[in-house]
Order: structure tokens, then C-alpha cells, then sequence
């Protein structure tokens, strides 16, 4: 099979019917052999009953349905569990994407041996001030952080080796780092390929300010996990006997000093008068605690479980 074109949802059910004609024509046009996967991320208004008509029409649509909404990231890793094509391709059910693009980054996947293209809506039809602004310094952060130099992490329009989808792990809010998490695999032949973006058709955005904010502390821990995630004793270790081994000088010094001053008869405080007391006492605490993090951070990795972070309720 070519292709394999996973589209999570949510309350599509006006566009779902239009997409699925607008990818069947492409498909025809360029004589691919493809499955359309649609999963429905807890859509309350129909959205899996019009998937579950279209699966009994054609053969090439099938659904996966979630009990109640789990995100994004969660509806990416279902279908990539499913997908079987040569060529991944994701893409959003809002009719914001263009079918019409997936020629193309098949062609690059597939001839010139890209592990991964992601789409870039060089000119957006949306909000200047509430998505466009935000996203580009959403974006940069991501550059500065990740190595890859890509302008738009976040589109949903991607394409991906069948090998890279299956050797990733998309949970939480991951979505938007999908490539970062493909390079920390090893897949390193990722680029960008300028997309079209279409204005929404039908219905309204499900993401608010919020997806901003969450983007950058998501960043931020996937910056800390690719640093230390499979070694968290060299990040909180470090830390403890750094603080302490200053807590144990400090309050070395505080006794030397004390009993220095006893030994020559100087004027001298009790010893819990002295705010250097507290500040080592506070610090040695502190370090046996951050070294005790990491130690359970280390026996953490060695005995946990991958637990599945969603339910399905139907597949088709």
C-alpha cells in the first residue's frame, strides 16, 4: 500500500463527507493504493456515524472511536499504531488543508528518501494578532531549542516514512513536536515543504490562547527529557552533592569559627543565632532530597510500564 492518511477529529461532521471525496479524487488521480483512518477523538455531534457510513461504502476509509476526548497527541499514536502504508501522511479534518499537496511530499518521502517533510503555511488565514504572532515565537522557541530549523511545527499537514511513525512515542500534548521527537529516534533526514492553507470552511478553531502557553512548557520538558530524560541522576545528582557539599563547608566553617573564637576567648554568638546555620543546614536538606530525586528518577526508568493513555471504544 502507498499510502496511509491518518486524520484525527473533533466535531467535523460538516466536513468529514467533503475531505473524504476531496482525498478519494487525488488518490484516483495519481492511481495510489491508500486507507483513510479517521479517529474520532470524542466528537458529540455525529462525526462517527458519518465515518462509520463512508467505512460501509468504501473500503478504504476506516475509524477508530474514542470514548470521550483524549487530544491530539493520543488520536496520532492510535492511528499510527494502524497505519500500514509505505507513506504516512496527517492532515486535519477542517478542510485547512489541501489535499492537493499530498503528491508531492508522497514524491519526497518516497523518491528522494526524506524520513520525515512537514508542512509550512507560509501565508495563514488566520488571526494576526491571537495565532499568527504567537506562532511564530512559538516557532522560534522550538528552532533555538530543537536544532531543526523549521518554521512551522505545528501544522498538521505531514509526511512521514512508515518507519518513523512506528518508532515514536506521541503522548500528552507531543503533537506539535512530532519531528523533534523523529530526530531524537535517529530519524535525521527531516525538512519543510511550503504548504497551502486554506480558510476554515465550516464550524469554528478547538484550540484557544491556552495551546500557546502549553506549547512552550511542553518545549520545555521535551527539552529536559532529550538532556536527561534517560539519566536524571546527572541532572538532580549533580545538583544534591553540589548543594551539599556548600552546606557542609558552610557549616564546617561555622563550627571552626565557633570554636576558633571559644579557643581565643572572642566575643561569639550561639551557634543557632548564626543565619550561616540555617543556610547550610537548608542546603544539605536540600541536596539529599535532589539527589534522592534522581536516584528514584533512575529506578523509575528501569521498572516502569507502558500503560496506554487512551480507550477505544469501536474500530471499523
Amino acid at each position: 500500500m502507498d499510502l496511509s492518511i491518518v486524520i484525527p477529529l473533533l466535531n467535523e461532521s460538516e466536513s468529514l463527507k467533503e475531505l473524504h471525496s476531496w482525498i478519494r479524487d487525488v488518490m484516483q488521480n495519481n492511481k495510489f493504493t491508500y486507507e483513510i483512518i479517521f479517529i474520532n477523538d470524542g466528537s458529540t455531534d455525529g462525526s462517527w456515524e458519518i465515518i462509520k457510513k463512508l467505512s460501509s461504502e468504501f473500503e478504504t476509509v476506516r475509524g477508530i472511536n474514542f470514548r470521550k476526548n483524549y487530544g491530539k497527541s493520543q488520536a496520532l499514536h492510535a492511528g499510527f499504531i494502524e497505519a500500514k502504508g509505505d507513506v504516512v501522511i496527517t492532515m486535519d479534518a477542517d478542510l485547512q488543508d489541501n489535499p492537493e499537496e499530498i503528491p508531492e511530499l508522497f514524491h519526497l518521502i518516497k523518491t528522494e528518501d526524506y524520513d520525515l517533510i512537514s508542512g509550512w503555511k507560509k501565508k495563514r488565514y488566520d488571526s494576526v494578532l491571537f495565532k499568527n504572532l504567537p506562532s511564530k515565537l512559538f516557532n522560534k522557541a522550538a528552532r533555538m531549542t530543537s536544532g531543526l530549523k523549521l518554521h512551522d511545527f505545528n501544522c498538521g499537514l505531514k509526511a512521514y516514512k512508515l518507519d518513523v511513525v512506528k518508532n515514536i512515542n506521541v503522548n500528552g500534548e507531543m503533537h506539535r513536536y512530532i519531528p523533534v521527537l523523529a530526530k531524537q529516534a535517529g530519524f535525521t533526514k527531516i525538512d519543510e515543504k511550503i504548504v497551502q492553507h486554506q480558510a476554515r470552511k465550516y464550524g469554528k478553531t478547538k484550540f484557544g490562547a491556552e495551546r500557546f502557553i502549553n506549547g512552550f512548557l511542553d518545549l520545555v520538558t521535551l527539552w529536559f527529557f532529550s538532556k536527561f530524560g534517560k539519566r536524571p541522576m546527572h541532572l538532580f545528582g549533580a545538583i544534591g552533592v553540589l548543594m551539599f557539599f556548600v552546606g557542609f563547608l558552610s557549616a564546617v566553617w561555622i563550627g571552626a569559627s565557633k570554636l576558633y573564637k571559644l579557643w581565643n576567648g572572642l566575643p561569639n554568638i550561639l551557634v543557632v543565632d548564626n543565619p550561616w546555620f540555617y543556610i547550610a543546614l537548608s542546603s544539605m536538606i536540600i541536596g539529599v532530597q535532589m539527589f534522592l530525586a534522581g536516584f528514584l528518577g533512575e529506578l523509575f526508568l528501569r521498572t516502569k510500564h507502558k500503560q496506554k493513555q487512551y480507550s477505544i471504544s469501536e474500530k471499523i
